[in-house]
């Protein structure tokens, strides 16, 4: 059963642009946790004695954990409010990463990364929830494009600090770089996030209660529908995530700083058009943008194939760019149609749609490495699959019901 979307609630906060900040770096904490070690994967496999596999499992595992992360805290921050869980998140995440750092093997790591990216999903999932607490409709997809602009950064800088940590240290000092950030995030947490579910709003029902919403946002065609658009499009950008790498430096043979670059630049290309999306907002609704988007999503992603055929390293880079900035658009206007008429129970709602995405995601680095070492094609078909899937998802599931349906 959908509820209807209520206005906005906008109680008194510390300050638009930092509370745009804050909630950015919360969202963040996903993209920092996969991309910082991306350019360690080489050095990892060798020091571990583990296979592209072996290592893309922590990958897997983390995305794993993220999912697992919002399913529990989202309902919890709908109970307990929005600052709770989302310190006692960020304040796991900064010791998870320590063990990470001191993991001996590669399925040790792989289970700290589990650990650390269930932490790390209870920050994500609260700041979707506090956005739809201040905002709905539009006003939503205008704010989530505009927080592309904080957490876009992440992917941008997060392998180069990443390369930058490996000229210094061996992969050990990345989780060590996390563990900081982690700090820092509890501190910012603690002094500056606001409480934006008051107590009249909030659910007094236990399991039961969090089980029946559960239900109904399931049997929500549209809602899934939107959900699933969002995941399909995450499980592309998850396929590239964990597949650039290897493809740019053993398929193309370029070095780690050229890889850092060419990533930084598609990271680039997501918050361009994230921040593109807000302004066209104001003249066309989130889901003809939306739709708009995931059609260009599929073109370019069978550029990236066809690319992956020839062996072409031009033709897949520039594919990849124009693949990667579609998402800019495709995020933020997703996750807002997906909560809008859901604002009773933000918070579980977003975890759903949290869950769904990293648990969609989590499918594609294994698929990615199961297609085998030495070719770029892997990683190519899987984010085609996936790309095709999104826009299956939103012309189908979450089409728009005929008057009086």
């Amino acid at each position: 059963m959908r509820t209807a979307a209520r206005p906005p609630v906008r109680p008194s906060t510390p300050g638009g642009a930092a509370l745009l900040v804050l909630l950015g770096t919360l969202t963040a904490i996903g993209p920092l946790s996969l991309d910082m070690y991306l350019p360690a994967f080489p050095a990892m496999a060798r020091e571990l004695g583990a296979d592209q596999a072996g290592i893309q499992l922590s990958l897997t595992t983390c995305l794993i954990g993220l999912a697992l992360g919002q399913l529990v805290t989202g309902p919890l921050s709908d109970r307990w409010g929005r600052r709770r869980p989302v310190l006692i998140g960020v304040v796991a995440y900064a010791v998870l990463a320590l063990a990470c750092a001191a993991a001996p093997t590669a399925p040790l790591l792989a289970a700290a990364r589990f650990a650390q990216g269930m932490a790390g999903g209870m920050g994500v999932v609260v700041a979707r929830a506090v956005v739809r607490d201040l905002y709905a409709g539009r006003d939503a997809a205008r704010y989530f494009s505009r927080l592309t602009l904080v957490f876009g950064v992440a992917p941008v800088a997060a392998p180069s600090v990443g390369s930058l940590v490996l000229r210094f240290g061996s992969w050990r000092a990345v989780f060590l770089t996390l563990a900081a950030i982690g700090v820092v995030l509890a501190v910012a947490v603690a002094l500056r996030l606001p409480e934006t579910l008051p107590a009249e709003r909030r659910s007094t029902g236990g399991l039961a209660t969090t089980v029946r919403t559960m239900r109904s946002l399931a049997a929500d065609r549209v809602y899934l529908g939107y959900a699933l658009t969002q995941g399909f499009a995450f499980a592309g950008l998850f396929a590239y995530i964990s597949g650039s790498s290897f493809v740019f430096q053993d398929v193309f043979g370029v070095s780690a700083a050229v890889f850092s670059v060419l990533f930084g630049v598609n990271a680039l290309a997501l918050v361009a058009t994230g921040q593109l999306n807000a302004r066209l907002l104001d003249r066309f609704s989130p889901r003809r943008l939306l739709v708009a988007t995931l059609v260009v999503g599929v073109v370019t992603a069978a550029g990236v194939l066809t690319g992956a055929l020839a062996g072409s390293l031009a033709v897949t880079a520039v594919a990849l760019f124009a693949f990667v900035g579609s998402l800019g658009m495709v995020m933020p206007n997703s996750t807002a149609l997906a909560l809008d008429a859901h604002a009773r129970h933000a918070g579980t709602a977003a975890a759903l749609m949290g869950g769904i995405q990293s648990v969609v995601g989590a499918l594609a680095a294994p698929l990615v490495g199961l297609g085998g070492e030495g070719s770029a094609l892997p990683m190519a078909a899987v984010l085609a699959g996936a790309a095709a899937l999104s826009l299956t998802a939103v012309l189908t599931l979450a089409r728009r019901r005929p008057p009086g349906a």
